[in-house]
C-alpha cells in the first residue's frame, strides 16, 4: 500500500505541492490530472523517491520511502518519465533489459529475458529487438521505455508503476493499449499512477482520480465524483458538457468549443481576406 501524508514541496519560496494526502492500494489505478503548473509531475518525482518531502511523510509497504536503499526501491516501483533521453545507439533490447538490471549482475538470467521478450510483445515492438533505438518514431521510443518499466516489476506482483504522461506522442491505438496493459496489471495486484491530460481516457480507466489545482489537492474520488462541469471548470478553466453512461457510470467529457477573432488578438492584421467557401 502506498501512503502520503500531508506531503509538501518547497523549492525556494515557492511551494510546488502543498499538504497533498492520498493512499493507494494493491489493485488500483490511480490517475491524476489538473492543469500545466498544478504539480502533478513533481508528485511523481516524490513517489518515485526522486525528491524528497519539505513536509509530511510518504509510506510503500508499510516503512517510509526515504529509507529504502536504491536496489531494493528498483525492484518495488518503476518510473516511466516524461523524458527519456538516450543518445548513444542502443539496441531496443539492450534498453528494455536495463529495467532487468536490479535482478542481475554481469550476465541476465533466463528469466530477464523472458520478461523481456514478454514485455516487447505485449508493447507492440515484437520483431523491433534488434533495432537502434535512435532509428525510432518518438511514440515508437515512447513504448520501448514502456516495455523497459514494465520489465522492471514483469515479476513482481504488489509493485507500483508510476507512468507521467504514458500516452503523450501515441495513436489512439497504442493510447488505449498502454492503459489497457497498466489496467491488466493492477488486477494480479500491482498499483499504477498514472498522470493523465485526456479526461476521458481518465475515466475510461482509472479506479480513482486525483484532481490537483495549484500543488493542492481538488478533488479525490471515482471518476463520476471528479469529473463533473463544475470541478473540471474550477481546474481548467474550461466548459465543457458531461454525458454519464446510465450503465458503468462513466463520465464522457464534451469540451465546448473556443471561439476566437484572428484580429482581436494580432495586431498586424488591417484588413479582412474574404475567403470564398466552395458550395457543396
Amino acid at each position: 500500500m502506498l501512503k502520503v501524508e500531508s506531503v509538501s514541496y518547497k523549492i525556494g519560496n515557492r511551494t510546488i505541492i502543498n499538504g497533498v494526502t492520498l493512499s493507494l492500494r494493491r489493485g488500483e489505478l490511480l490517475a491524476i490530472t489538473g492543469a500545466n503548473g498544478a504539480g502533478k509531475s513533481t508528485l511523481i518525482s516524490l513517489l518515485n523517491g526522486e525528491n524528497l518531502p519539505s513536509a509530511g511523510k510518504i509510506i510503500f509497504d508499510g516503512k517510509s520511502l526515504c529509507t529504502y536503499k536504491p536496489e531494493e526501491l528498483a525492484r518495488k516501483r518503476a518510473t516511466l518519465s516524461q523524458h527519456n533521453a538516450v543518445n548513444l545507439s542502443f539496441s531496443i533490447e539492450e534498453i528494455v533489459m536495463m529495467g532487468r538490471y536490479p535482478y542481475f549482475t554481469g550476465k541476465a538470467r533466463k528469466e530477464d529475458y523472458t520478461a523481456v521478450n514478454e514485455t516487447l510483445s505485449v508493447c507492440g515492438l515484437t520483431g523491433f529487438a534488434s533495432r537502434s533505438y535512435l532509428s525510432l518514431s518518438g511514440g515508437e521510443q515512447q513504448r520501448v521505455q514502456l516495455a523497459r518499466i514494465l520489465a522492471q516489476l514483469w515479476d513482481q506482483p504488489g509493485g507500483l508503476l508510476l507512468l507521467d504522461e504514458p500516452v503523450a506522442g501515441l495513436d489512439l491505438l497504442y493510447q488505449q493499449q498502454t492503459l489497457s496493459i497498466a489496467k491488466a496489471l493492477t488486477r494480479k495486484g500491482f498499483m499504477v499512477v498514472a498522470v493523465l491530460h485526456d479526461l476521458n481516457l481518465a475515466a475510461q480507466y482509472a479506479d480513482r482520480i486525483l484532481m490537483l489545482k495549484d500543488g493542492r489537492r481538488w478533488k479525490d474520488g471515482s471518476p463520476a465524483q471528479v469529473l463533473n462541469q463544475l470541478d473540471i471548470y474550477s481546474v481548467f478553466g474550461l466548459e465543457t458538457e458531461v454525458i454519464m453512461n446510465a450503465k458503468t457510470l462513466t463520465p464522457y467529457i464534451i469540451a465546448k468549443e473556443i471561439r476566437m477573432a484572428a484580429d482581436e488578438f494580432n495586431s498586424m492584421i488591417t484588413k479582412e481576406i474574404q475567403i470564398n467557401t466552395p458550395s457543396i
